[in-house]
């Protein structure tokens, strides 16, 4: 029994581990977006983004799911102490990023042009495009790298690299984008096209992904090589009677991470598509390229990145919780795996429910801190309060599909993301043509999108586990708490803003909204010291409540 909830508090603070370097990066990132912004304008984040959304795409459809793959197959045979055909995954795996990985990136550099031209309506991306081509083969190699951990349980080396990845990342972006936006005015200037500074800015900036990339994969390279005795140890203590066939070892590869790559492709491809949608509704409409292009920019570059900040969480406990799941299931512990499933769901609301409600409440007061006014705040700030929601149904949509593979369950989510897809592009067409909502279209389109995908995984996972959802304590009393919580940093923000500036009153509404969103949650017991103990440092936080006399 005490085995069982090590177990389960181990996936927690891994997931934590993760889920915390993973905040610090988005926080990172967003830090950084501000000066990129002001440097290259709404036109030139839009190229930027544009880029990074078709990159991401790509990347998914060669090794990003490798990780989860890796993971699953090491910690499945870890779990039965075969270390050597563990490794031998690993290495397998390595050498299937090489050629697929270099394979697209090959591909994404020479038909850049025509990606973006056709597809997005957006041709001077392909700047942008072309320089982050070979992040794509590094990537899938690091992917190896940090799925051969997880599989471990071992979520540090991923979450130091992605901290290291960010900091590298937000100085070389910052200074590429500034030098060749220069060099794309010198451009426009002669060539009368004042779109090219922008879009060489563009792709100044992207080049700081591909160095920050490379300094990861070095750093995970040093890492494994680093613990070469603890693998040397782990490989005397094999218990396997014979190394699976390459042949196999590749099959079950292909064959755990096709349904994922589909389904994740399809999960993210959306913001793809909506884009390229917009584009060509609004450009039929009447509006300019720049025009279009400025109000994507305010959307990606602002409200998207604000929003991938708290979903940072989802993201990262998905990953953390499908070996520990995939261990629970292979030693048929379905009462363990209802606890882990349950325990990540609560963990997960109680962070994004108030995240999204905090930044409805705050919305321009948060945008008009961060960003300057001339880059479109009140449509920005509109946004965040219309798209609030989407941060919670993303969290657990995301959550969810990470559960159903841990689950063993690969192509449910490839099924129920397709279905969630097909409805959201119909509804998103009427919305922009018939409703003429512009970008709110793309919001309320995702929210739907979002909200299917949680229903449909939801009948699944009950139906495979026979798993019932608790709902008063990881919905209803987030939910109330937040509201209290969204309703008094407001009021602190109104008062302060009196007489103080607007970033002082936003920190200090910040600041009381949280210690109010703690104080409303233990006072409606929404949740148990028990729970609270699971926690990463639980026991501290449960002393430190005692002492203020929330807690008996």
């Amino acid at each position: 029994m005490k085995e069982k909830k090590n177990t389960g508090k181990n996936f927690l603070v891994q997931g934590t581990i993760l889920a915390a370097a993973s905040i610090i990066a988005k926080i990172i990132g967003l830090v950084y977006r501000i000066p990129l912004q002001n440097t290259l304008g709404n036109e030139g984040v839009s190229y930027y983004s544009t880029s990074n959304e078709i990159y991401a795409i790509l990347l998914m459809i060669s090794c990003f799911n490798l990780p989860l793959a890796v993971s699953k197959l090491v910690s499945e045979r870890i779990h039965r102490g075969e270390y050597r055909n563990a490794h031998k995954v690993f290495l397998c795996a390595v050498r299937f990023a090489l050629v697929v990985g270099g394979g697209l990136a090959l591909i994404t550099y020479i038909f850049a042009g025509v990606i973006t031209k056709y597809l997005m309506s957006f041709e001077l991306a392909s700047y942008a495009l072309r320089v982050l081509a070979p992040a794509i083969f590094i990537s899938a190699v690091i992917g190896t790298f940090r799925g051969y951990f997880q599989g471990y349980s071992n979520m540090v080396p991923t979450a130091v690299s992605q901290v290291i990845e960010q900091i590298i990342n937000a100085v070389v972006t910052l200074v590429c984008a500034d030098i060749m936006y220069s060099y794309g005015m010198t451009l426009a200037a002669k060539e009368g096209n004042d779109s090219l500074g922008p879009a060489w800015g563009a792709a100044g900036g992207t080049f700081g992904t591909v160095v920050s990339i490379t300094v990861a994969l070095l750093f995970m390279m040093f890492i494994y090589t680093a613990q070469r005795k603890t693998l040397r140890r782990n490989l005397r203590r094999d218990q396997s009677s014979r190394l699976e066939p390459t042949q196999l070892i590749y099959r079950q590869l292909v064959l755990t991470i096709l349904p994922v790559i589909l389904s994740t492709v399809i999960y993210n491809i959306s913001n793809v598509a909506d884009q390229g949608i917009f584009n060509k509704v609004l450009n039929s409409q009447g509006y300019t390229e720049a025009q279009y292009g400025s109000i994507w920019g305010i959307y990606s570059g602002q409200f998207r990145v604000l929003m991938n900040v708290p979903l940072a969480l989802a993201s990262c406990m998905a990953p953390a919780i499908v070996p520990s799941l995939t261990a629970a299931m292979a030693k048929n512990r379905r009462s363990e795996a209802r606890a882990k499933i349950r325990l990540s769901i609560r963990f997960t609301m109680l962070l994004t429910i108030p995240c999204a409600v905090g930044m409805a409440a705050l919305a321009k007061p948060i945008i008009t801190m961060l960003f300057s006014q001339e880059t479109g705040a009140p449509l920005s700030a509109g946004i965040l309060q219309a798209g609030a929601l989407m941060i919670v149904l993303y969290a657990l949509s995301t959550l969810t599909t990470g559960i159903l593979q841990g689950l063993g369950q690969l192509r449910q989510p490839l099924v129920n993301c397709s279905i969630a897809l097909a409805v959201h592009f119909v509804v998103l067409y009427f919305l922009l043509t018939a409703a003429n909502l512009n970008i709110y279209a793309v919001v309320y389109a995702n929210i739907l999108f979002a909200l299917l995908v949680c229903i449909m995984n939801a009948v699944c996972i009950r139906r495979f586990i026979h798993y019932r959802q608790e709902w008063y304590r990881t919905f209803a009393v987030p939910a109330i708490a937040s509201v209290i919580m969204g309703a008094a940093a407001y009021l602190v923000y109104s008062v302060f803003h009196l007489f103080a500036g607007n970033t002082i009153s936003t920190i200090l509404a910040i600041l009381m909204g949280a210690a109010v969103y703690v104080v409303s949650l233990v006072s409606f017991r929404g949740i148990t010291i028990e729970e609270i103990a699971t926690f990463p440092k639980g026991h501290l936080i449960i002393r430190l409540l005692r002492k203020t006399g929330l807690l008996r």
